[in-house]
């Protein structure tokens, strides 16, 4: 599959999908979104990938929705995608259909998704890089939720996402004021799991994806994703009852054995991945 919008390149352990339109701060279209998932597809079913990366090309992440889209939109157009060739469906089919919108499938891969960001993350690039499972940042990042700014509403199931990882009242803030950010800040308030210098963010992310490879089990990152998500809406009973019944699954497991047996004799862990 060649894309127009995005490049995809995998090197062991970690498949790279980045934004590819740097003329326009790799604004989202319909296409990209499409582009997007298709690769992540391709990275979960593929042995050789422990660890999936989103980034963006140039000096942004992503500026949101393209401009052209947003006034087909607001003139009361409503087109669909055009690329029905590149449909695919990643993700666990264990979870729920609340992981399997539009962005949120990101959540339901069964394999990490961290997103790099390079540079401005604004818009719908904020609820989407919100599904990933971790944010790192460079220290040029900056951030706006935009949305209230162009009469729009709290996009994407971003109104979910967002209160769970900063708070109702840093999330009230960020949604009403659409106010711009930088990275910092980001990360005091819990948007990102932590910022780096600008040249040393790709650097970071791929030796934190490399460490994940060499001394975590896969199937174990799988099953402790999946019990994230899903038991942000449970109960604290049926949470605990589903942990109970997934811990007693995976004592069965040649994982478990050789993570006791690796410990044992003082060497790194031999996982198969998944």
């Amino acid at each position: 599959m060649e894309y127009q919008q995005i490049l995809y390149n995998v090197s062991d352990p970690v498949a790279t999908i980045t934004l590819n339109r740097p003329k326009f701060l790799n604004a989202w279209t319909n296409r990209m979104g499409a582009e997007v998932q298709h690769a992540v597809a391709r990275a979960e079913a593929d042995k050789s990938v422990v660890v999936i990366v989103l980034t963006g090309a140039g000096r942004g992440f992503c500026a949101g929705a393209d401009l052209k889209g947003l006034q087909a939109i607001s003139g009361g157009e409503r087109g669909g995608s055009g690329v029905e060739e590149l449909a695919s469906n990643p993700g666990d089919p264990e979870m729920s259909d609340s992981f399997r919108g539009a962005y949120t499938y990101l959540a339901s891969v069964r394999k990490p998704v961290i997103a790099a960001i390079n540079g401005p993350c604004a818009g719908m690039a904020i609820p989407i890089s919100l599904f990933c499972d971790m944010r790192f940042a460079s220290d040029r990042a900056t951030f706006t939720t935009a949305f209230a700014r162009r009469g729009l509403i709290a996009e994407w199931g971003v109104s979910w996402i967002l209160p769970r990882l900063v708070g109702p009242a840093h999330a009230m803030d960020l949604l009403f004021s659409a106010r711009k950010f930088d990275a910092a800040e980001a990360e005091r308030v819990g948007l990102v799991n932590r910022v780096l210098p600008h040249d040393e963010l790709l650097a970071f992310v791929r030796n934190y994806a490399e460490d994940l490879a060499a001394n975590a089990s896969p199937t174990s990152i799988r099953v402790m994703k999946r019990e994230i998500y899903e038991h942000m809406t449970e109960s604290l009973g049926d949470a605990h009852a589903d942990a109970a019944r997934l811990m007693v699954e995976s004592f069965e497991r040649p994982d478990f054995k050789e993570g006791v047996q690796s410990f044992l004799e003082k060497r790194p862990p031999k996982f198969e991945r998944v």
